[in-house]
């Protein structure tokens, strides 16, 4: 039985290290600051501009300015957040400034390598491809996605 997307978010916050910057990408990586174990403290990067990423917040907590990567609205850490454009977001990342960078990803090859497709008529999916080649300065990426596509058929190709 595959995992859940919050049992995936569970394992990938288990890569954490205390003293961590951590890029989460868009899709599941988002669900990862809800599991921070207790004992590590970690700064979150989303790569619209915004360090110091808090877990999601609750219903009466919800400020709709605050919003991740993935347009989901996000808590902050009132003590160390900064804000800054997607353009320094990205230098931060392809500059060696991020320690890990969790990625969402649409469909995998079975040699491993992230697929880029497009769909006609529907979104661009290229994203992850796109992602993959801007975290070349990264020291560790993790990437995460559902076992199956919408249709239950498996994301390898």
């Amino acid at each position: 039985m595959p995992w859940s997307r919050e049992e995936i978010a569970q394992r990938a916050a288990q890569e954490l290290q205390d003293g961590f910057y951590v890029n989460l990408g868009i899709g599941i990586p988002t669900l990862v600051a809800n599991y921070i174990p207790d004992n590590v403290h970690v700064i979150l990067e989303s790569e619209n501009g915004m360090l110091g990423m808090g877990p999601f917040p609750y219903p009466d907590q919800v400020d709709p300015d605050l919003i991740n990567a993935g347009k989901q609205t996000q808590s902050l850490n009132y003590h160390q957040t900064s804000y800054f454009s997607s353009a320094d977001s990205f230098a931060m990342i392809r500059g060696g400034h991020i320690n890990l960078a969790i990625l969402g990803a649409m469909q995998v090859a079975q040699n491993g390598d992230l697929a880029n497709w497009m769909i006609p008529g529907k979104m661009n999916q290229r994203y992850a491809v796109v992602r993959w080649s801007l975290v070349a300065g990264v020291n560790k990426v993790v990437v995460i996605m559902d076992h199956t596509a919408k249709d239950g058929s498996p994301k390898l190709s």
